[in-house]
């Protein structure tokens, strides 16, 4: 039987780091994604040690070293090209970096950035010459940096599978660390920004030219979330699966969703054993059932 994928989904530290672990385990997940700071503000505090040393006990005790996820904060812009908010961006960068390495996380996702008053070319040379400097102040580190797909609305760049494989592509010939830099599939931005989504078919699709272009092997976690908007809209709304344009198309709202791309995702080979993270609306539904549960049943449903 194949490995499966890590099902999880990004949860709350409030109240402590290990709260999140506590809350994936009482839902039964394989996983999970974090902030490990406010992710709006530009001021950190130091990790405490106490809620540091709660959360590595924790990560230990459920084996999950190897497969937790931090998402960076939105406020870094790799890519910009005011020399103030990039150098910024590269300072909270590192220490986004510097606190997975010190809770063993091994996935950090950003989106790539936006170029804003340049240019894509300029943009995407500005991300790859922030990286060498980013890489070069944490040498050694374990912590793979793993770029996001985006919608790609205004400048931000990474909507397209080709411009993601050339900036990864960049970083590599600016740093020589191909082992640190990956990717972040996010379904929804990929089926916002125009990837059809909403068939086994074409996600297939999508997913080899995704293999072709920027390499499906790089791709170290995913990010699960149905879109509200629908195919190439270029919005970013994520929906509970089942309930979004990929599972219910304009043309066709009765698909099952076994018919969805959902299903092309969770059973491609290429995924086996890796992180796949809800990032969907929380609470309890009508009946009381946590959403996370719901959305994942629904995905575990699908693996063959």
């Amino acid at each position: 039987m194949p490995t499966p994928p890590l099902f999880g989904s990004h949860l709350s530290v409030a109240g402590g780091m290990v709260n999140a672990l506590l809350e994936a385990e009482r839902l039964k997940m394989d996983t999970v994604q974090v902030f490990t700071k406010n992710q709006q503000q530009w001021k950190v505090k130091p990790l405490d040690p106490g809620a540091s040393a709660d959360w590595l006990g924790k990560l230990k005790e459920l084996g999950w070293e190897d497969r937790t996820v931090s998402h960076a904060s939105y406020l870094i812009n790799l890519a910009s090209p005011d020399d103030e908010l990039w150098n910024k961006s590269i300072d909270l960068m590192t220490v986004e970096l510097e606190r997975c390495e010190a809770l063993s996380i091994p996935f950090l996702v950003h989106h790539p950035g936006a170029f804003t008053t340049s240019d894509r070319d300029a943009g995407l040379t500005r991300i790859a010459r922030a990286y060498k400097r980013i890489f070069k102040s944490t040498k050694g580190f374990r912590v793979v940096s793993c770029l996001e797909d985006t919608v790609g609305s205004g400048s931000n760049l990474g909507r397209t599978f080709d411009e993601l494989g050339d900036l990864r592509a960049r970083i590599i010939e600016q740093t020589g660390e191909p082992d640190r830099v990956g990717f972040c599939l996010d379904t929804c931005h990929a089926h916002a920004g125009g990837y059809d989504f909403s068939t086994r078919a074409g996600a297939d699709e999508a997913l080899d030219e995704f293999d072709r272009v920027a390499g499906l092997a790089h791709i170290r976690c995913l990010h699960l979330n149905d879109s509200l908007k629908e195919l190439g809209s270029r919005k970013d709304r994520h929906a509970h699966i089942g309930e979004g344009t990929i599972t219910r198309p304009p043309d066709r709202k009765t698909q099952p969703i076994k018919d969805s791309g959902f299903a092309a995702v969770v059973n491609r080979a290429a995924f086996a054993g890796k992180p796949m993270i809800l990032e969907t609306p929380k609470g309890d539904d009508e009946k009381g059932v946590p959403h996370d549960t719901r959305n994942l049943r629904r995905l575990r449903r699908l693996l063959d």
